[in-house]
């Protein structure tokens, strides 16, 4: 076990000028901390202030997604990957009106501190803390594979589902064994990183109080600082990152991978379906502090008023590599509402980017849950999709 104190970071790699570097954080870390509390006080006071976006022309075909509004507010054909992007911001617009603006990214140090460390059969699992962009402590698994000397491994972000253990359900501390990614992940040579969502697990705070329109919106900026403490390890090749989740999990990495393209391949199992046949069309589980509060305040639980969908939020992924696991039987995301956010996003991997192939569905029979075969498959998809092993 090590404690805070014991800095098993701290250990030379390259001195002097490795972070990792005991003797190089002692000697910066008093000019850091006066500087690190004014970012930090300048990233509260804007958040604060911020208030929702202005409307803008909202699609109300949100199943024809190859269509798009210029600055005048006329509607145009979707012919290219150029005019796609132009949808696609309009799209990422439409999230953040409800969701709360995507905060500007911290440039604050991640502060990693290791709070103790486990050695497996095939890696090792750490507990840790990094800096959050509040200057909040975002509790976290992290394994590192036992590699051969100089190897950098893929990475993937591992997002828990709707659990008291949070964190602990991916890293194999509890919860049921079909959610053990991040540890499963690692016995294949992966480097895994498993955070705590807001108020789950470890990790307790307050967004509202931070001046988030969400939690959906904290933990974006969360997974985002993951993706940065991820790109930081000597282990990783910070070019073949992914994300993975089930349930709350299963949103949540969608919802990171579409603001951040650093993420280069996606897996949700039982994450989402479209609005409209979500529990026939009552939002209100979107809607609480957990999620997005807008929905109800604003949209009253009633997809026909809501600025984006699911059919919108899967083709803004394109063409990143996207597997979904979408049981026959989910009773929370129905089946054929996420068949209908495959219809709506299938023509922008197909006829714009040429990539169909990289929207990969499966439906397994039962209820929601991520059983062995399919999480084998996920983590194939994984493999090939990040580290180009066939």
């Amino acid at each position: 076990m090590l404690g805070r104190s014991q800095e098993k970071w701290g250990h030379p790699r390259g001195c002097p000028y490795d972070t990792r570097c005991l003797r190089f954080r002692r000697a910066v870390q008093p000019m850091v901390k006066p500087i690190l509390s004014s970012l930090l006080l300048v990233t509260a006071l804007t958040l604060s202030a911020q208030q929702p976006f202005s409307n803008q022309p909202t699609h109300t075909d949100k199943q024809n997604l190859l269509t798009y509004y210029d600055a005048a507010g006329k509607s145009h054909r979707v012919k290219n990957a150029a005019d796609w992007q132009t949808r696609r911001a309009q799209i990422l617009h439409n999230m953040q009106v409800v969701m709360g603006p995507l905060p500007t990214p911290s440039p604050a140090p991640l502060d990693v501190q290791i709070e103790s460390t486990e050695e497996l059969a095939t890696a090792r699992r750490e507990k840790i803390t990094f800096l959050g962009a509040d200057g909040d402590r975002v509790p976290a698994y992290l394994f590192i594979p036992k590699l051969p000397k100089g190897v950098r491994a893929p990475a993937v972000l591992c997002l828990h589902e709707t659990t008291s253990v949070g964190m602990g359900s991916p890293a194999g501390l509890g919860g049921r064994p079909n959610r053990h990614y991040a540890l499963e992940l690692a016995e294949r040579g992966f480097v895994t990183l498993a955070p705590d969502y807001p108020n789950f697990g470890d990790y307790h705070f307050d967004a509202y109080a931070h001046g988030y329109a969400s939690a959906t919106m904290k933990g974006i900026s969360n997974h985002m600082r993951a993706i940065d403490m991820l790109q930081s390890l000597p282990e990783v090749n910070p070019d073949e990152i992914g994300v993975i989740g089930h349930s709350l999990g299963g949103h949540n990495s969608i919802f990171v991978a579409v603001f951040d393209d650093r993420i280069k391949a996606i897996v949700s199992s039982c994450g989402f379906t479209s609005f409209e046949k979500y529990y026939g069309g009552n939002l209100a589980g979107w809607s609480h502090k957990g999620y997005m509060p807008r929905i109800a305040e604003v949209y009253h639980k009633n997809p026909a008023e809501m600025p984006f969908d699911f059919t919108e939020v899967l083709a803004a992924l394109a063409p990143r590599p996207v597997f979904i696991n979408a049981p026959v039987s989910d009773d929370n995301f129905d089946m054929s509402g996420v068949d209908d956010c495959i219809a709506a996003a299938l023509p922008v991997y197909r006829k714009i980017y040429k990539v169909a192939n990289n929207l990969q569905v499966t439906h397994p029979p039962g209820g929601h849950d991520f059983p062995t075969p399919i999480r084998e498959a996920a983590y194939k998809f994984l493999e090939k999709a990040l580290s180009k092993r066939q």
